[in-house]
C-alpha cells in the first residue's frame, strides 16, 4: 500500500507536465496564427487555398471573411499576350562567350553531352533541379495510354520509359479522384492532333502551353485547341499561369499561391529549353511563383509557364525519379498524372 501511495504524486506530476506542454503548443499555434506575423498567416492561407485537398486547413483557424481578405491581397495579373516565336532564333551550338556566370553554367556542355545538363540549385531552403535542353526539337508531350473515366493515370517514370525519353517532367492538371486520375483538364495536343477536348467543348478557351513543329515554346492565352494547331503547335496541354511571355514577367502582388513544390517549362531566345523542378514538404516549404520567375529569368528565360506542382512534381532522368516529391508521392515513386514533357534520346 505504501508503494502505491508513493506512485500517485508521480502520475500527477507526469500528467501535469503533459498538460503544460499541450498548453504551450496550443498557445504557440494561436500566437502564430493570430499574432503579429502577417507573412506566416498569409502564407498559410494562400498555400492551403491553392491546393485541391487542403483548403479545409485554412478554415480551421480563420473565417471565410478573413480568408477572402487575405486572398484578395495576394494575387497575380495574368499575362494576356501570346509568345512571339519569331523572337526565338534557335542556335544549338556551344558558345565561346557568355553574358554572365549563370549563362556559362547553363550552356557549358558537361562531359561532351550535347543533349542536356542538370544543374543542382538552391531556392531558399529548398533544393531545385534545372535541366538545360540544347536541342528544343527533341522536346515532346508525353501522356497516359488512354483517357478513361474512373481510372488512374501513370507515374512519370512509367510514361518516360514507354516513350523511351531520357528526361521527363510532369505536365498539366487532371480531374482529382483521390491519388490520381486519367482525365486531363483542358486540351491535349499530340503530333498535330487534338487528342482530348475539355467537357466545355471545342470552342472553350484556355491557356495552352505548346511546342511548335520547329521546336519553339508557344504560349497562347485564351485560345482554343484548333487555334493552337493553326499557330503551328505540334504538342500541347493546358496549365498556367504563364510566368514569362516575350521577356515580360508575371505581375505578382503579395504571395498568391504560397510555397509549394513547383514545376515549370521555359525557353531562352537562343532556343535552349529548361525544365525546372523545385522540392518542398507538406505545402509549406518549397518555392513561390515569384521564386520560380526569379530563377528562370536568372538563366535567361524568354518564355516560361508554370506546370502542375505539389504531389505531382516529378523529374525523371534515365529511368529514375531524381527529385524528392512530398509524402506519399515519394514513397510510391511519383504520383499518378496524365501528361508531361519529355526529352527524346
Amino acid at each position: 500500500m505504501k508503494k502505491n501511495k508513493e506512485k500517485k504524486p508521480r502520475k500527477i506530476y507526469k500528467t501535469t507536465i503533459v498538460f503544460i506542454i499541450l498548453d504551450a503548443i496550443v498557445a504557440a499555434c494561436f500566437f502564430i496564427m493570430y499574432g503579429p506575423f502577417d507573412y506566416v498567416r498569409n502564407l498559410y492561407v494562400t498555400t492551403a487555398m491553392k491546393t485541391m485537398e487542403h483548403k479545409y486547413l485554412a478554415k480551421v483557424f480563420y473565417s471565410d471573411k478573413t480568408i477572402e481578405e487575405i486572398m484578395n491581397s495576394n494575387y497575380f495579373i495574368a499575362i494576356d499576350e501570346d509568345a512571339n516565336t519569331d523572337d526565338v532564333v534557335i542556335d544549338t551550338s556551344e558558345k565561346d562567350e557568355y553574358a554572365n556566370e549563370y549563362e556559362r553554367e547553363l550552356l557549358t556542355r558537361e562531359n561532351g553531352n550535347d543533349l542536356y545538363k542538370v544543374l543542382d540549385i538552391e531556392v531558399g531552403s529548398s533544393k531545385g533541379y534545372l535541366v538545360a535542353i540544347y536541342d528544343p526539337t527533341k522536346v515532346e508531350l508525353i501522356h497516359t495510354k488512354q483517357f478513361n473515366v474512373g481510372t488512374y493515370g501513370e507515374r512519370v517514370v512509367t510514361m518516360c520509359d514507354r516513350y523511351n525519353d531520357v528526361v521527363c517532367i510532369n505536365g498539366g492538371g487532371f480531374v482529382d479522384n483521390g491519388y490520381g486520375s486519367d482525365i486531363p483538364i483542358g486540351y491535349v495536343i499530340k503530333d498535330n492532333k487534338i487528342i482530348w477536348t475539355p467537357d466545355q467543348g471545342s470552342n472553350f478557351r484556355d491557356n495552352i502551353i505548346g511546342m511548335t513543329n520547329d521546336g519553339k515554346l508557344k504560349l497562347m492565352a485564351n485560345a482554343t485547341g484548333q487555334e493552337a494547331l493553326d499557330a503551328g503547335v505540334k504538342d500541347g496541354m493546358v496549365f498556367g499561369p504563364f510566368l514569362i511571355v516575350n521577356g515580360k514577367e508575371l505581375e505578382i502582388v503579395g504571395d498568391p499561391w504560397g510555397k509549394s513544390p513547383r514545376v515549370a517549362i521555359a525557353q531562352r531566345k537562343d532556343g535552349v529549353m529548361m525544365f525546372l523542378v523545385i522540392d518542398g514538404k507538406n505545402y509549406i516549404d518549397g518555392a513561390s511563383l515569384r521564386d520560380v520567375v526569379t530563377v528562370l529569368k536568372r538563366y535567361g528565360a524568354y518564355n516560361a509557364a508554370n506546370l502542375d506542382g505539389g504531389q505531382s512534381s516529378s523529374l525523371v532522368i534515365n529511368g529514375e525519379l531524381r527529385n524528392n516529391p512530398p509524402a506519399e508521392a515519394k514513397r510510391t515513386n511519383g504520383r499518378y498524372v496524365v501528361t508531361g514533357w519529355g526529352l527524346q534520346r
